[in-house]
């Protein structure tokens, strides 16, 4: 998790959000380790992009694929 050091380090932009949404937000970090909402809202968004490149990454490497192909051929599974 980022602390806030390592937050205030990076460079920044802002976003636009519903005040509404906002205040929930806030009253979700309440007691937690999160110092902001900004900080949550980051851990939030790294947390489903790291999500979705991991959903999106091929499931084998070049060299496993032909690995597993190998292995199916010497098994008779195929030609």
């Amino acid at each position: 998790m980022l602390t806030r050091f390592a937050l205030e380090k990076e460079d920044t932009a802002s976003i636009q959000i519903p005040n509404s949404l906002f205040k929930k937000l806030e009253e979700k970090i309440k007691g937690t380790s999160f110092v902001s909402v900004s900080n949550y809202v980051t851990f939030l968004l790294r947390e489903i992009m790291a999500e979705t490149e991991q959903r999106h990454k091929e499931p084998f490497s070049k060299e496993e694929e032909e690995k597993v192909t190998d292995r199916l051929r010497a098994l008779g599974y195929i030609e």
